[in-house]
């Protein structure tokens, strides 16, 4: 497969499966910025987020794949909610800390290691010991997050930025990434 800038159109393909595609590749989405937030997500031409087994992965190909492991390698933490780790069966990224917003702390489905290392639980500050019971990865870290019923994404960026984690990528779901948009954190 080989893919083309089409802005500004160049009339060059790359295939992202040689070095020479993935450096090309890695150029393109390489962000100068010590901080910022991006957005990730694959969709369908219809805005569907979930292909016909529910997930994202029957969507998306080796060339998606390819895209996702540049962003991620260039960032400090994937941000995901809680249903997308239900639904997908999150995996933690290679590059980066993965951060997992929830308010109720349920993440059965994930497919991380029993004790969680690497994750980083990001809920309402008052529910901090609640999340940390019900998600039972105990060494998940807790990022709480002041508010009130809910989670702003500006506190959720701001909270993980304090943390040593400013360059962030949002991978949704769709509720989590609409909220980031919506409150133009998204840079």
């Amino acid at each position: 497969m080989r893919i083309s800038e089409v802005i500004p159109a160049t009339g060059i393909a790359h295939d992202p499966s040689t070095t020479e595609g993935r450096e090309w590749l890695a150029a393109v989405y390489r962000r100068s910025e010590s901080a910022y937030v991006r957005l990730n997500m694959i969709t369908t031409v219809t805005g569907a987020a979930a292909g016909t087994d529910g997930t994202s992965e029957t969507l998306s190909s080796r060339v998606d794949r390819a895209i996702l492991g540049i962003i991620r390698a260039d960032a400090d933490v994937v941000v995901v909610g809680a249903a997308t780790v239900r639904a997908e069966g999150y995996l933690i990224p290679r590059a980066a800390r993965l951060a997992v917003v929830t308010v109720s702390g349920d993440l059965s489905g994930h497919r991380f290691d029993d004790d969680g290392a690497g994750i980083l639980l990001v809920c309402l500050a008052d529910r901090a010991d609640e999340v940390r019971v019900r998600a039972g990865l105990r060494a998940a870290e807790i990022v709480p997050v002041a508010g009130g019923d809910d989670l702003a994404p500006a506190a959720i960026v701001e909270a993980l930025s304090r943390r040593g984690l400013p360059r962030i990528v949002c991978e949704g779901g769709p509720t989590l990434a609409a909220g980031f948009a919506a409150a133009g954190v998204i840079d």
